[in-house]
């Protein structure tokens, strides 16, 4: 146990390393800050002082080295745009994300469960059809455009919710549906594969001739049992979102991480971009890493390579 533990975490970290790598090499891809942080028609000498000041000048290799050495900790220098620590920056945009994240899920899991539910129990019939097309649908339809026709509805027709932004608890219904909605498509597929194939194995046919209530099997002997690979989704869901869902951020004018990003990438600010996606990958690392281990503790087979 202790070795596949070491492994896992060796590969984790792997996996942080190479995506922050990632990230630094495609930064000092996307142009020169100092010339956007500058007015136009500013002289190249300035341009040059900004740019010694911010340390752009030096070989990239040692950039890279001297990124390395503060990622470490956790820093990454100042916001070229607030001039704030980036980390700080990307840290208070997190609580408004985790917000997002969590009413989504919730949502999420309990109509995805339910229609999955459903949908396991009317096999072959109508209404299984009628719930798995809803649920291909949702899974086809993108975020951003199905966002966007709830604010269209929702906030200017009807004019029950804000269009964007935070404006209290209201603010928060329609970014959650949009969201809510894939993770329910998600939920609801992987629910009703799990439940059809759970009510297909030898104890459920031995309870039933035992006599026990279909509403006793179905609740209690399937339906836990059905839950396990639906926890893992919600788990790597959660990882997802909480990484900040950029495109549904930007439509609702969320103040999240992922808008954050987004805004961040528009302006080149590079210790803000290389903060931030250092943070997502850290969380979805730690969750997937979370997940393998409840694996093991689930199948004890996993952890010896059987």
């Amino acid at each position: 146990m202790s070795r596949y533990l070491l492994i896992r975490i060796g590969q984790s970290l792997l996996a942080i390393w190479g995506i922050v790598t990632i990230v630094f090499v495609v930064t000092r891809m996307l142009g020169d800050p100092a010339v956007l942080l500058l007015p136009l028609g500013t002289p190249d000498s300035q341009i040059q002082e900004l740019r010694s000041s911010l340390g752009l000048e030096r070989p990239m290799i040692v950039q890279y080295l001297d990124f390395l050495s503060h990622a470490v900790v956790g820093d990454f220098g100042l916001s070229y745009q607030s001039f704030r620590p980036a980390m700080d920056v990307v840290l208070e945009r997190m609580p408004a994300t985790a917000i997002l994240t969590a009413s989504s899920l919730a949502l999420g899991a309990m109509l995805g469960a339910a229609t999955g539910f459903a949908a396991a129990l009317a096999r072959g019939r109508f209404l299984e059809f009628v719930i798995m097309c809803l649920a291909l649908a949702g899974q086809a339809t993108p975020v951003f455009w199905l966002g966007i026709l709830l604010v269209l509805f929702f906030a200017v027709e009807l004019g029950w919710f804000p269009t964007g932004g935070w404006d209290g608890p209201a603010s928060l219904v329609l970014p959650t549906m949009a969201l809510g909605i894939f993770v329910a498509a998600n939920i609801t597929r992987l629910f009703r594969s799990s439940m059809i194939e759970t009510l297909s194995e030898d104890y459920i046919r031995t309870a039933r001739a035992k006599g026990l209530m279909p509403r006793t099997i179905f609740m209690v002997h399937a339906a836990r049992n059905a839950l396990i690979p639906v926890v893992t989704m919600l788990a790597l869901l959660a990882a997802e979102l909480l990484g900040g869902s950029a495109v549904t951020e930007t439509v609702f004018s969320w103040p999240g991480v992922g808008r954050l990003l987004v805004q961040a990438i528009d302006s080149k600010d590079f210790p803000v971009i290389q903060a931030g996606v250092f943070l997502i990958a850290t969380i979805f690392v730690c969750i997937n890493f979370l997940v393998d281990l409840l694996y093991t503790l689930l199948d004890p087979r996993i952890r010896l390579g059987r």
